[in-house]
């Protein structure tokens, strides 16, 4: 990997009661931040982004890996953010978090649906709301959720910090209808029946 991490970061929460009730299983995230240089900080405007897109499918992989093996559990939601030092652009942001980044996030937790982002340009100890979306069909409203991080050294002017986050379950409480992770699977499952019966 030509990109140069200063540090990663890595955070879990576990939540056990909401509401005053119990849950019969924790709702539990985490997250791995990648401290790294922007190789554009400071620099005039480009059009070609090169050197930070070259090398987001390795980023995507080590960061979802990392976070999955924080959570220590299936992977149910995933999302990414982007906090970006004040010599940057946010365009400089969104770039290290799309196109093989979201590849390298897949290859390392599976997942078909499109991954939650946000980007912002701040300095360091800046809180950033991670959104967070069910892998594999963004529609299920069970797990639209957010995970709030920071790093108390990060980014300097010149950095970019780059997020994954993950859950391993939807909201706990959840109660607004809408699609559900059973109708996810189930359509699956119809999926490869018709295919198999066709």
């Amino acid at each position: 990997m030509n990109l140069k991490i200063r540090k990663i970061l890595t955070v879990r929460e576990e939540t056990r009661s909401e509401g005053g009730r119990d849950a019969d299983r924790p709702l539990v995230k985490a997250a791995a931040i990648a401290v790294l240089g922007n190789p554009y900080a400071g620099l005039p405007y480009s059009d070609d982004l090169a050197r930070i897109t070259d090398t987001t499918y390795e980023l995507g992989h080590l960061l979802a890996s990392t976070a999955a093996e924080t959570l220590g559990l299936e992977v149910e939601s995933y999302g990414k953010a982007s906090l970006v030092g004040v010599k940057g652009e946010i365009e400089h942001g969104v770039a290290h978090k799309i196109g093989e980044f979201g590849r390298g996030v897949r290859d390392a937790v599976g997942g078909e649906a499109w991954i939650s982002s946000v980007s912002k340009r701040c300095g360091p100890g800046v809180q950033i709301d991670v959104p967070l979306a069910y892998k594999d069909e963004i529609w299920v409203r069970s797990h639209y959720d957010a995970f709030t991080l920071f790093v108390p050294d990060a980014p300097l002017a010149d950095e970019v910090a780059v997020i994954v986050a993950v859950s391993s379950r939807g909201r706990l409480n959840d109660r607004v209808g809408g699609m559900t992770v059973e109708d996810v699977k189930n359509d699956v499952k119809n999926d490869v029946k018709n295919q198999e019966t066709s």
